[in-house]
């Protein structure tokens, strides 16, 4: 019988591997919710099929159980359970404990004698940290084993270092270890991110050193508080009065969990690192939230008691007062280390895409399926556009993508057949009707999505063209209008607004956008087309000989009406001229007794 208490608990498969690892307020009621109903998750289904065996561990509170279950989590790495993806080891700023202090970066935390300060999530950050300090304070480079013995002995040199003054020749006992140490505990305030104790103790220093005349001195302290305080510029984002405060933000998709864990001391943030974990089963932003800051409470020596959370962990922290911001300083804090997570996870999706194209097509397909209500993904879309101006030479266009790219091989135009004056609902009723009935005349298949572009007028137009040919139910069918990017279903009066990044969006948005472009490049070169040969193609008698000869002659059908008969004559002779002449004549006569009246 397991107790009712705070433990962790272990699942066995068949070969004695450990596959889950879990904690729980209460042993017994958790472990028995995996056993008494069927889970909305198959994967946790699975996991319970798999399960031979079993074992626990009681411990007397819940955060016990939540550090316990970490390090467990990390010794056995079972196969169901959130795992932390990128549990690499961080640089990390080093300060030895020497007789002269050294400071270098390093990712061997545990092998090595010193203080530690960190861990830097981007390397070139405690590099320019370390830049900086040495910029101000003379610290020693070598790794020479300097001691007492060897001072005295005189069994080093100074180097080239020591020359340009770079350093104090601390090899050759030529500054103590007394003075040393005064500035290496000034170089333990900047890391530590008492940076504004140190530029005060530094402005107190510069005047004592002027009230004695020792402009020199003076000059170089001054020199060091300039560059104290433009490292505090880049360092403090909010009021200096936050003086020691953890951050933890949460942002995910459905594979993965990102939490941001960010350390303010003094209004500076000395520490920024985003943990990665991939989701297995049904876990909580929660759950992984807590996991979150067990993690950072292991990993890291110094963790404030105030933490600001987008929302509780489902963990009792007992050393910790849980803050959720609103407005205020803390509440951009909150806000800046969302936004470093969400880089963290973008940049994740675009390194997969760039390994995977195929991924992010599944991606916006899957996006798309889920607003547009889709019941499979849209790998084929169509989309309808109408152009005429005052009814005159209407015309059609439909694009085709395939996997959320144009295909421009399969671009259609229609001229209107059917329909008299301007009339775009008629119009996209006929297009549709001899799309559709087309492709099933000749066996092609249907695309997933036909979009129109338009609204509630021309959806009910298509909705009417596909109960015609009977294809309602097996195309979905959506309208898209052009003045607030609003969404028509079928049947269905209120439109969806989707968010205007949503990639689902933009894709419609270029669907619509190469539909009208398609049309209008048609309707254009039909007009120009109209323009320049349909007068001529009227005159009985006129060949297309004859009408290539005057055109090219004349250059335009303007130049041509504006022709006299002898001008024509010289061109086609006189039978021909006298033909085209008069109806020209007659077809001037025409327009303008139509614009007088």
């Amino acid at each position: 019988m397991l107790p009712e208490s705070p433990g962790v608990y272990l699942y066995y498969d068949k070969e004695g591997t450990v596959i889950y690892v879990g904690k729980a307020k209460k042993l017994r009621r958790r472990v028995s919710s995996y056993f008494n109903r069927v889970h909305s998750v198959a994967r946790t289904n699975v996991l319970v099929k798999n399960i031979a065996d079993m074992r626990y561990i009681v411990v007397n509170t819940e955060e016990e159980a939540l550090h316990l279950e970490n390090s467990l989590i990390k010794e056995y790495r079972p196969r169901y359970n959130v795992l932390l993806k990128d549990d690499k080891t961080y640089p990390w700023i080093c300060l030895t404990n020497e007789l002269y202090p050294r400071l270098f970066l390093t990712r061997d935390v545990a092998r090595r004698g010193g203080k530690f300060f960190g861990p830097f999530s981007n390397v070139a950050v405690a590099r320019t940290i370390i830049q900086l300090i040495r910029e101000i304070y003379p610290l020693r480079t070598c790794a020479l084993p300097i001691t007492a013995d060897t001072i005295e002995k005189g069994k080093h040199k100074v180097c080239l270092q020591y020359h340009i003054k770079n350093c104090l020749g601390c090899c050759t006992g030529k500054i103590s270890p007394e003075q040393y140490a005064e500035f290496v505990e000034e170089i333990r305030q900047i890391l530590n991110g008492n940076i504004q104790q140190l530029s005060d103790m530094l402005i107190d220093r510069m005047v004592a050193l002027s009230a004695e005349l020792r402009f020199e001195e003076a000059e170089e302290v001054k020199r060091k508080y300039l560059l104290i305080e433009k490292y505090k510029a880049k360092s403090v984002i909010v009021s200096a009065s936050i003086t020691n405060v953890d951050v933890f933000s949460y942002v995910d998709d459905e594979k993965r969990g990102f939490v941001n864990y960010m350390h303010v001391k003094n209004g500076s943030i000395n520490r920024c690192i985003t943990f990665e974990y991939r989701k297995n089963l049904d876990e909580t932003p929660e759950e992984i939230l807590s996991m979150a800051i067990a993690e950072a409470g292991s990993k890291f020596q110094e963790t404030a008691r105030e933490v600001l959370v987008p929302f509780l962990p489902d963990s009792d922290f007992t050393d910790k007062n849980f803050v959720i911001p609103k407005i205020g300083d803390k509440r951009k804090l909150l806000d800046i280390s969302e936004k470093n997570a969400r880089q963290v996870m973008t940049d994740r999706i675009k390194n997969e895409e760039k390994l995977n194209p195929e991924q992010r097509v599944t991606r916006t397909l899957t996006r798309m399926m889920k607003d547009f209500r889709l019941e499979e993904l849209p790998r084929h879309i169509e989309c309808f556009d109408n152009s005429n101006i005052q009814g005159t030479n209407p015309v059609a266009s439909c694009v085709v993508f395939k996997n959320a790219k144009p295909s421009k091989k399969d671009y259609r135009h229609f001229n209107i057949k059917t329909v008299v004056g301007p009339d775009d609902f008629a119009s996209m009723k006929e297009v549709l009707t001899r799309r559709y009935a087309r492709l099933l005349a000749e066996g092609e298949s249907l695309p997933n999505l036909v979009v129109v572009d338009g609204g509630k007028g021309q959806l009910s137009a298509a909705v009417e063209a596909f109960d015609a040919i009977g294809i309602r139910g097996k195309v979905a069918l959506i309208g898209i209008a052009k003045r607030l990017e609003e969404i028509y279903f079928p049947g269905d009066s209120i439109p969806l607004y989707i968010d205007k990044n949503s990639e689902s969006l933009k894709v419609i948005q270029h669907l619509r956008d190469e539909a009208h472009r398609f049309g209008i490049t048609h309707h254009r070169n039909r007009r120009s087309k109209s323009a320049n040969v349909s007068v001529l193609d009227e005159i009985k008698g006129v060949g297309p000989v004859t009408r290539e000869t005057l055109l090219r002659h004349f250059k335009s059908v303007k130049r041509l009406r504006e022709a006299t008969l002898a001008e024509i004559s010289d061109v086609i002779g006189n039978s021909k001229a006298q033909i085209v002449f008069n109806a020209l004549t007659n077809i001037n006569k025409n327009e303008n007794s139509n614009t007088e009246s």
